[in-house]
């Protein structure tokens, strides 16, 4: 064997050991998308061989993270492997613009974009976030609607949610099969935990991503309406955020507890 074909086995390697390295959070799907990316022949499931390679390219070139970082990158990317698959079969052909092509002087759009989504999981602390970033790279590999900026703009919010707005974001996201409570807030709840959740679904609002906004106070103190988590809909930026981290399939568990945070179970 060659010098090079020796460093060519040696990254191919370290980049697959990357992403089994996201088994802790991932779970033993990681070892699966390590061969769906890398040895594609064996696996069991298929994803598009562009988005593989960008994954390959990525995972190579993050080989050498080391300890939770590592973890996450690995997971993210197996994440992108697991939600690439459910496209694929599912017929959702990936973009057919330049989305994949080298641009004069710079790479693919899609490797910058799977850089960008393994640099905010390595950021993220909260690892259940994790698994939606992953979700993300492979939503915007079959979505030619979303530009780049576009996919910018949605990271800086996901990665300033926390996870309990994330949660939040997908009960007001599924409400129509999932209806909200009709009952309404406290405006300045006693216990903590109800306090928390209620600053986060202002914070939510604030930021424009949950229609209606605040309240503002009205001429002569008269009293505001009280919000009912019914009243509450996705703004367009919600939808944007919505749609690219897949919240849709956030686990029910999830939404319960942020829902049960606020003090007023679903109905």
């Amino acid at each position: 064997m060659t010098a090079a074909e020796e460093s060519t086995v040696e990254t191919t390697t370290g980049g697959r050991a990357l992403i089994e390295a996201g088994t802790p959070v991932a779970g033993s799907m990681s070892q699966a998308a390590g061969t769906v990316v890398f040895e594609p022949g064996a696996a069991r499931v298929q994803v598009n061989p562009r988005f593989a390679g960008a994954l390959r390219t990525v995972a190579d070139d993050v080989a050498e993270l080391t300890g939770r970082e590592r973890v996450r990158a690995g997971a993210a990317l197996a994440f992108a492997v697991e939600y690439a698959a459910t496209v694929h079969r599912n017929g959702r052909a990936v973009r057919t613009d330049r989305f994949f092509t080298p641009r004069p002087g710079s790479r693919p759009l899609v490797e910058e974009l799977a850089e960008s989504v393994v640099a905010a999981a390595r950021r993220s602390t909260d690892e259940r976030r994790v698994r939606h970033l992953g979700y993300l790279l492979a939503e915007v590999a079959v979505s030619p609607d979303i530009d780049a900026e576009l996919v910018g703009r949605a990271l800086r919010l996901a990665e300033e949610l926390s996870w309990r707005q994330l949660a939040l974001l997908a009960a007001v996201g599924r409400r129509e099969r999932v209806p909200l409570s009709m009952s309404p807030l406290e405006d300045d709840p006693r216990g903590w935990t109800a306090w928390g959740a209620y600053e986060d679904v202002a914070d939510l609002q604030r930021s424009g991503l949950l229609d209606p906004p605040p309240a503002q106070p009205r001429p002569g103190g008269a009293a505001l309406p009280r919000l009912r988590p019914a009243d509450l809909r996705l703004t367009r930026r919600g939808v944007l955020v919505h749609r690219l981290l897949v919240l849709e399939v956030l686990r029910d568990e999830a939404v319960v507890a942020a829902l049960a945070d606020l003090g007023l179970p679903r109905s």
